[in-house]
């Protein structure tokens, strides 16, 4: 799990809010604490589902799905939007058959497309458009992946992009490593362009919501 920037009363207050989960959810939730895996967890989960019914999305694709934790929350919201396709992306397969298999116990199987490669270069090939883009690759990845989203994603439709307060390293002014400077560029590009509107939400490690115009 990535160190959160709120202070624990705080997050656990967040997390507590969120209504309780399928068992299997919280299974996820429970694997990820154990073996610090980044997950989006709780209340950024919720956040993405509430998105997602508000905005009606039926066709998502992630850019870096894990285990399928935040599929999850895309596929229930597809799924009470009246159905269409999420399309889980990762590089590994035995993390594809793991979110197969957690996907499957929640009744996903059906409405959830999986693929087994590089994220950015299976969005390009995919054929789109998008109601809704997730991204969570290398956050080194995170500025060459916006022309292609951008392309992929229908105007009005949204791009949500995690951890773009990247655990408090963006304000460390000697922090030059090329993920924390991916988050950055990522941000100044998405702020400064008239394509977007754009606002980062402060929860966990911070959520880039993006409406395409």
């Amino acid at each position: 799990m990535t160190t959160p920037l709120l202070a624990e009363p705080l997050g656990g207050y967040l997390d507590g809010l969120v209504p309780e989960r399928d068992p299997e959810l919280q299974a996820m939730e429970t694997y990820a604490n154990d073996h610090k895996f980044p997950i989006i967890g709780p209340a950024c989960g919720w956040l993405c589902y509430q998105l997602t019914r508000m905005l009606g999305a039926r066709q998502i694709f992630e850019l870096g799905s894990g285990y399928g934790y935040s599929t999850a929350w895309f596929t229930r919201a597809v799924l009470e939007n009246g159905g269409g396709t999420v399309h889980h992306v990762v590089w590994d397969e035995e993390l594809s058959n793991r979110a197969r298999s957690h996907l499957g116990k929640l009744g996903f199987d059906g409405t959830v497309e999986y693929h087994v490669g590089e994220a950015v270069a299976t969005l390009r090939d995919a054929s789109g458009p998008f109601d809704l883009i997730f991204n969570d690759i290398d956050k080194q990845g995170y500025p060459a992946a916006l022309p292609v989203i951008r392309e992929k994603l229908r105007p009005g439709g949204l791009m949500i992009v995690d951890n773009l307060l990247w655990q408090g390293r963006i304000f460390d002014s000697d922090d030059h490593d090329a993920t924390t400077e991916g988050v950055r560029e990522l941000t100044r590009l998405v702020s400064r362009d008239n394509a977007w509107v754009s606002s980062i939400i402060p929860i966990r490690d911070g959520l880039l919501i993006a409406y395409k115009t």
